[in-house]
């Protein structure tokens, strides 16, 4: 029973080695296999029927064929830019197709302020694309996402105006011979990352309209991640790949090996969404949320890429009327608050693991709350420590009481060892009865170590996925707290107080090789923390710190040495 303490703080080495492992693990790009593709599935130009959705293989995944109408030369083709407070976007008329996206308030590295994240990408290397378009039934004429858009005003450059709470950019498709024209209108808010694409068809021809609104993200697979890469990268071990979200199955994630091991996969939904998941940052279509869909992932192996898509039932649109239809798409970092507000479910691209049940609670009413009191995620983590600290205390306490105790019955221990020599069993009867006699629980102490490691792996991944904290500061050399600590201090405190607490706990019975092993520990597991995210070691450092306050208080109130005794005698 008195080693009981020991195999478990064995095991919470043995759990941070697993954290560790985790940390390494990132994405591997999958070998491009012969996957079902969507070029089998259904043709463009196949009517739907109004009983079932169209199939989302319908629509072209990539440049082939002539657009609806005839487009102008790759040259006249220059990109539209836009530009708001918080976003740098890039649309190319060919389908009014947003191709760039940069996040002016998220740069990659502190070091490098002006390299802002990049989430939507033209180039080939880091192809990532949001489209959208409609699907034209037989005898209708609609611009899919290749078609060729104009501005209204014939500009190529919008900037949010100062003091203007919203732009727009409005782009129209028009097709002379059916009388048909759709307007396109991006519209913006300060602030936000949400862009409101609304669409705006009428109808000025003789015969009726029918169309199916679709839209599409597509991106290449990346790069596998080296195993040297570096553990101050979180990007490298996060998860990347598509998801999908319907009110009846929930949110759904698959990485990018099991989308090409297992095929092109479809969900008939009515409000749901779809994204492409990486670090921090999420691309979403939030599709009209009263329209049936059909939503597919597949692979594209063809072109190293995988897609996620949704598929509207058609729209009709008789003689001489109009019909507008409005969707979203998210382009920015996992804002729970914000994302929430977009559609249920969405801030679920935020995972923290299994242990997500404990680290949201935390998160939303403790860290966050303290966080808007301070200013600082560094003085929030203290003060969430201190919180638990103070709700635990009577574990806590329970815990020392036990370790003063058996420190104080430790000499009459070691006397009984030196008694019975190498008459295991009898030691054994013989520290029972003492631990019977003076009232003590050797495993008294276990459940605080057990209720602390769900608390520390929530953080780790509250520090690991949320946004907020990403790169945030705390204070002198610490100014990013989701990076190792670069001059080792926080870890160096964190090594001497696990050394600390290692030589005022009690190790009543226990061999010299064990000690031994207890004595190592804290260097070991001081050691590895040093590569773990500075917060989370501040976290463990505040933690430990003030346990070993508690232990020190405690031991001298109840751990009085007894008098120079006799061990008790066997029977």
């Amino acid at each position: 029973m008195n080693q009981t303490r020991s195999f478990l703080l064995i095991a919470w080495l043995f759990v941070a080695v697993l954290l560790f492992m985790e940390w390494n693990k990132g994405p591997v790009a999958p070998a491009v296999v012969d996957a079902p593709a969507t070029a089998s599935l259904p043709t463009a130009g196949e009517t739907p029927s109004a009983a079932a959705l169209p199939s989302a293989g319908a629509v072209p995944v990539a440049p082939a064929g002539t657009p609806p109408t005839a487009a102008p030369a790759a040259a006249t083709l220059a990109p539209i830019t836009v530009t708001t407070n918080v976003l740098r976007l890039q649309l190319d008329p060919r389908g009014g197709n947003l191709v760039g996206a940069d996040l002016l308030a998220y740069p990659v590295t502190k070091e490098q302020p002006d390299t802002k994240v990049r989430l939507l990408d033209s180039t080939t290397a880091h192809y990532s694309v949001a489209q959208s378009g409609l699907l034209a039934t037989a005898g209708s004429s609609a611009p899919n996402h290749e078609a060729v858009f104009r501005t209204e005003d014939g500009r190529s450059d919008y900037r949010l105006a100062d003091g203007a709470q919203t732009l727009e950019v409005p782009l129209v498709w028009t097709d002379a011979a059916s009388g048909v024209t759709v307007r396109k209108t991006l519209v913006l808010e300060r602030g936000s990352y949400a862009i409101t694409q609304r669409l705006e068809i009428r109808n000025q021809g003789a015969q009726p309209w029918s169309a199916s609104p679709y839209e599409q993200l597509q991106r290449v697979v990346p790069p596998e991640k080296s195993s040297t890469s570096g553990l101050t990268n979180p990007e490298a071990y996060s998860f990347v790949g598509a998801a999908w979200y319907s009110p009846s199955e929930k949110f759904e994630k698959i990485a990018i090996a099991d989308l090409f091991e297992d095929g092109a996969q479809s969900r008939d939904v009515t409000g749901g969404w779809i994204a492409m998941l990486q670090h921090h940052f999420v691309l979403a279509w939030v599709p009209n949320k009263a329209e049936a869909q059909r939503f597919e992932m597949a692979p594209l192996p063809d072109n190293n890429r995988y897609l996620v898509r949704g598929v509207s039932a058609p729209i009709q649109v008789a003689p001489g009327l109009s019909t507008t239809r409005e969707s979203v798409l998210w382009v920015g970092p996992k804002l729970q608050k914000q994302l929430e507000q977009i559609a249920p479910g969405l801030k679920l691209t935020l995972d923290y693991g299994i242990f997500t049940f404990l680290a949201q609670p935390m998160f939303d009413y403790v860290l966050k709350p303290l966080h808007d009191l301070t200013g600082n995620w560094g003085w929030a983590i203290i003060l969430t420590v201190l919180i638990i600290k103070i709700a635990l205390y009577w574990l806590s306490a329970k815990q020392y009481r036990s370790f003063a105790k058996m420190r104080a019955i430790q000499p009459r221990i070691e006397a009984l060892k030196e008694r019975y020599g190498d008459d295991k069993q009898k030691f054994q009867m013989a520290m029972m009865e003492l631990y019977k006699k003076e009232k003590v629980n050797p495993a008294a102490g276990c459940l605080p170590i057990l209720v602390t490691i769900p608390v520390f792996i929530a953080l780790y991944w509250m520090l690991l996925e949320s946004v907020e904290m990403r790169q945030a500061p705390w204070i002198g050399w610490i100014q990013n707290l989701t990076a190792p600590d670069p001059y080792f201090i926080l870890p160096a405190i964190n090594l001497a107080v696990m050394y600390l607490t290692q030589k005022m706990t009690p190790t009543p019975g226990m061999d010299p090789m064990q000690k031994k092993i207890m004595t190592f520990m804290p260097l070991v597991f001081g050691v590895m923390m040093a590569f773990f995210p500075s917060g989370l070691v501040l976290y463990w450092c505040t933690n430990g710190i003030l346990g070993l306050l508690q232990q020190w208080v405690i031991t001298k109130r109840h751990g009085d040495k007894p008098e120079a005794g006799t061990p008790v005698a066997a029977k």
